[in-house]
């Protein structure tokens, strides 16, 4: 009864005369009303068949309407809804998430002549979506007759409403000819798709609309017509998407992949739009087209969508050049195996003597953020200096190794492939196993023939008793160790994206060709050295990129927790084994029989694991998003990883 009573003071509200504002503000209402306690769609419906029944029930009331109709017509202009609602503008990121919060936070006014802005107040969110795909034909036609009024049609006869849609058709198509245009994407079509399926789009749209609008109608005409513009459309659609395989050979531009995906989505408006203008019975296609308007005003207006998007574009940036580097850490057979051991072995050794250098900074007794640049500096050279010798450091594999694994999920949907892909995973855990037992296995030995070689030729150990027993109490697994190590998974984790970016962009910006081909650099280097640079920038771009970034985070991170009083450290599992060898030395035999050895020792395979894990799971969901593999595929495969860890544990560890 009180929702009666309810309708009843809404209906009696009905002004045709009234003011954009007023009439707005009524139908705002109306549609809360239409929703109630959003507890259930089908109330909702419910609600649809009562106002239609009050409606009908009074024919001074239908007048109204149609008169309310009528003026709201004439004042909003429905076409820039039609076509432009949820397209972002922009490509830029911050200037969208300004926009976005901005309309979060700002309230909207009712007193305007923008469709797109009425609208996301008269229909905000999923839930007007769902009780909308829930009205039957029956209820639609009702709706369609209600709002019928012969004096909205045109002199010709045709409903205003065809003229409104077809001008969003027009708009739309505008938009995709403009973004195939642009030279951006132009250049990068391939030579074999229909490129020139651009230049006739409108021409086909003209002929449609001609046939749309013929008095009298030739149905036969119209359907041709409506075929040839949806397969020249289709064409379009194609030529754009040949785009894709340009980016996956030149590098990935986030503005281009934000133009590829408009002008993808574009087409499916144009195509909602159509089937509303071809459809002898449009009322469902309205229905549907102000359904997926709904979605795509949340989809527009939601933040948290347009970080989902942006992640996934510089997911695929990075991913695809990480995944070619990736491949060169996963060995497969027993061969390779003992090849990554001895790389390791030999990164191993070099890390030591780069523990050796950071104790001799740290005994300078700098500031903290000198002390951490020159570390930081420090440990990127040597890092640089393990890539250029084609050793290894077992902790800065697995960001670099992940998005060569999601690379071969594109395909998963067959068991065959999910086996294959488990394969690879065991692959790669042995690969990790093999680097780190190769570094840790020599970095010790060596940083104990160091320490032992400064003793004898300083006449005292590499560090006093206090420092000794201060590195072994820091590198505890007792203390906060567990949460450095963690901690310095992201950092690695990071450092993969800055070598993903990197090498996108010297790939995307054509750098090695300029090297090799570029008049100046030509005349300073000479051809054949200026084409040998190139080559070697393009094979070590990425490599250089990662360790000089991780390098610089290594050092610089506690510096700058330092400052704000946080208290934060990093835990690599080379280095740290490295220092823990060194605090030993400096010791003596005694240290043998003190706890806080034992201590740091157990800390070495927990920082391993987290280093190794905490990278490789960032670095794994980047690239399962950047691939968009679904949640379903995602469990068949953790499904099958762990039956093989319970069949045969040891494939993860020792090859076949």
């Amino acid at each position: 009864m009180a929702a009666s009573l309810d309708l009843q003071g809404l209906l009696a509200r009905l002004d045709p005369t009234a003011d954009v504002a007023q009439r707005h503000i009524w139908l705002i209402d109306v549609f809360d009303w239409l929703r109630g306690d959003r507890a259930s769609p089908q109330a909702a419906v419910g609600r649809v068949s009562l106002l239609l029944d009050a409606v009908e029930a009074r024919p001074e009331l239908r007048g109204r309407l149609r008169a309310w109709w009528r003026a709201f017509t004439q004042a909003v202009d429905l076409t820039t809804l039609l076509a432009d609602y949820g397209f972002a503008p922009r490509t830029a990121f911050v200037s969208e998430l300004t926009e976005r919060l901005r309309r979060k936070i700002l309230p909207g006014t009712p007193e305007t002549t923008d469709a797109s802005d009425l609208f996301r107040m008269v229909l905000p969110g999923a839930f007007d979506a769902g009780w909308i795909a829930l009205l039957d034909d029956a209820q639609l036609a009702r709706i369609g007759n209600l709002l019928a009024d012969a004096a909205l049609d045109d002199i010709d006869g045709a409903p205003r409403w065809r003229h409104t849609v077809m001008d969003a058709v027009t708009y739309c198509s505008s938009q995709v000819v403009a973004a195939g245009f642009s030279p951006e994407l132009r250049l990068r079509m391939s030579a074999a798709s229909e490129s020139r399926a651009f230049h006739a789009l409108m021409s086909d749209l003209d002929a449609l609309r001609e046939q749309m609008f013929r008095a009298p109608r030739d149905e036969d005409a119209l359907q041709a017509a409506f075929l040839a513009f949806r397969d020249r459309l289709d064409a379009c659609r194609a030529s754009a998407s040949s785009v894709y395989t340009h980016l996956e050979d030149n590098g990935i531009s986030v503005g281009l992949v934000f133009r590829l995906r408009q002008l993808r989505e574009r087409v499916l408006r144009i195509r909602e739009l159509l089937d509303c203008l071809i459809s002898p019975a449009p009322a469902p296609s309205v229905a549907r087209l102000v359904g997926r308007l709904v979605l795509a005003g949340g989809e527009r207006n939601s933040i948290r969508a347009l970080i989902a998007s942006n992640s996934s574009m510089l997911a695929a940036k990075v991913t695809e050049r990480s995944a070619e580097t990736g491949e060169h850490y996963i060995t497969r057979d027993r061969a390779s195996y003992l090849q990554m051991v001895r790389k390791a072995a030999g990164g191993g050794a070099l890390t030591a003597l780069t523990v050796l250098l950071k104790f001799g900074i740290y005994s300078l007794a700098l500031s903290a953020f000198w002390s951490g640049l020159w570390s930081g500096l420090m440990y990127a050279a040597s890092f640089v200096a393990i890539q250029l010798l084609h050793l290894t450091l077992a902790t800065k594999q697995p960001a670099m190794t992940a998005p060569a694994m999601a690379a071969r999920l594109r395909d998963i949907k067959t068991d065959a492939a999910v086996a294959d892909f488990v394969d690879e995973v065991a692959n790669l855990v042995r690969s990790q196993v093999a680097a780190v037992l190769g570094n840790v296995g020599l970095v010790v030995p060596a940083m104990l023939a160091l320490a032992l070689l400064v003793q004898f030729a300083l006449g005292r150990p590499l560090l006093d008793a206090a420092h000794a027993a201060a590195t072994l109490q820091s590198l505890s697994l007792a203390g906060p160790t567990a949460l450095f190590a963690a901690l310095t998974g992201v950092l690695l984790f990071a450092a993969s994206i800055v070598a993903g970016w990197t090498e996108n962009a010297f790939v995307l910006h054509r750098l090695d060709s300029a090297m090799r081909y570029n008049p100046r650099i030509g005349a300073f280097l000479g051809a054949a050295r200026a084409r040998r640079w190139a080559t070697f920038m393009r094979t070590h771009i990425s490599g250089f990129a990662s360790n000089i970034s991780l390098g610089l985070m290594l050092g610089l991170l506690p510096a700058f927790a330092g400052f704000f009083g946080l208290g934060l450290d990093v835990r690599h599992v080379t280095l740290s084994a490295g220092q823990i060898a060194a605090a030993a030395a400096s010791t003596g035999m005694a240290v043998l029989q003190q706890p806080a050895l034992w201590w740091a020792v157990a800390a070495i395979p927990v920082i391993g694991a987290l280093n190794v894990s905490v990278s490789f799971y960032f670095a794994f969901r980047l690239a399962l998003r950047a691939h968009s593999v679904s949640l379903g595929d995602r469990a068949r495969i953790r499904s099958a990883i762990w039956a093989r860890w319970r069949s045969r544990p040891i494939s993860f560890f020792l090859p076949a």
